[in-house]
């Protein structure tokens, strides 16, 4: 029987007491189970600085995932809006530097909501800070419908490595989220655009597998969700 790879998923932390009077992690289960649905073995990493090199020795890929969390703005020098909501320098700072460090290796990276943001603003880009300041509102990215159902389409790059894992131009995802990519990092492409403008998904060229996308694939909406999971895993075993 061949090793199943181990993939790392960052978790949300807060010191909210509606769970603990004491700082807590958490993580929304969905982000584990599609994992190992798909034959993975998911492991939930706290937020510790030294076992970066650790971590990454031992998996075989990461996930940075979404959350309730604003990435401070002064990361891609800018003040903050009246709109910006919470902010976890420890998180931030953490799920900065073991990008880095998978990043450098070479490993596969898959960022999800916040995560695609991360990706963004860690490689030098910047976010709009909340985007119904900057659109015409035509489509709800907090759909008010359930998040295992879809609300909107992308526009997929032919050519990039998410056209060829799907294979269709246009696609349906689940949405929810304030904020996006505005300036692209470096070596980052856009390989997914909403029908209002805003960045949908992005992704590193000359690397394996480094892809991040605005919607929640873990909900296995639709197959493409599937595929892209399937595809990210798959990219993990080699």
């Amino acid at each position: 029987m061949s090793r199943k790879p181990v993939i790392g998923i960052t978790a949300d932390y807060s010191t909210k007491e509606h769970y603990s009077k004491y700082p807590w992690y958490a993580l929304r289960a969905n982000y584990a189970d599609c994992l190992i649905k798909l034959g993975a073995v998911a492991l939930v990493l706290p937020h510790d600085m030294e076992a970066i090199n650790t971590y990454e020795l031992m998996l075989d890929g990461l996930v940075i995932t979404g959350g309730d969390f604003d990435i401070d703005p002064r990361y891609y020098n800018e003040d903050a809006t009246s709109n910006m909501g919470n902010v976890i320098e420890s998180r931030t700072s953490f799920e900065m530097a073991i990008f880095k460090q998978f990043y450098n290796a070479n490993k596969p990276i898959f960022g999800i909501c916040g995560g695609q943001q991360l990706i963004n603003v860690t490689l030098g880009g910047s976010l709009i800070q909340h985007i119904p300041d900057v659109t015409d509102n035509s489509i709800a990215h907090s759909q008010p419908n359930p998040r295992h159902q879809t609300s909107h389409s992308v526009k997929i790059a032919e050519g990039s490595k998410l056209y060829n894992i799907c294979g269709k131009k246009t696609i349906e995802v689940n949405s929810s989220h304030h904020q996006s990519v505005a300036l692209l990092g470096k070596n980052l492409i856009a390989s997914g655009v909403a029908p209002d403008g805003i960045i949908e998904a992005i992704e590193a060229i000359n690397h394996p597998f480094c892809i991040g996308l605005q919607w929640h694939p873990e909900f296995f909406c639709t197959s493409d969700d599937q595929l892209i999971i399937q595809n990210f895993i798959d990219s993990c075993k080699k």
